[in-house]
């Protein structure tokens, strides 16, 4: 039997490399299944949003909701933005 050469052992041994990479690639989670959100950049119609509804002591939960962002970044910027986002309750909801 002849012997194999070294030419197409390694080329076997590339191609079993290349298919092994190509299988982790595929089992590798995309961006989109991860559940971290993409950052995005605050809009000048954004910050309007978030300082209307911070002067009507909406809650940071449905601020965020609304701006379509975390919780934790709606309350990072309000304040680096200098706003309250402190709800009260009104004295007339505190009697019930």
């Amino acid at each position: 039997m002849a012997k194999k050469s070294t030419a197409k052992v390694a080329a076997k041994a590339a191609a079993k490399a290349v298919a092994k990479a190509a299988g982790k690639a595929a089992k590798t989670p995309s961006r989109s299944a991860s559940r971290t959100p993409i950052r995005r950049e605050w809009t000048k119609d954004d910050l309007r949003q978030l300082k209307t509804l911070a002067k009507q002591k909406t809650p940071a939960r449905d601020i965020a909701s609304s701006l379509e962002r975390t919780e934790g970044a709606v309350r990072q910027k309000a304040f680096a933005e200098g706003l309250s986002l402190s709800v009260r309750k009104s004295a007339a909801k505190r009697r019930k």
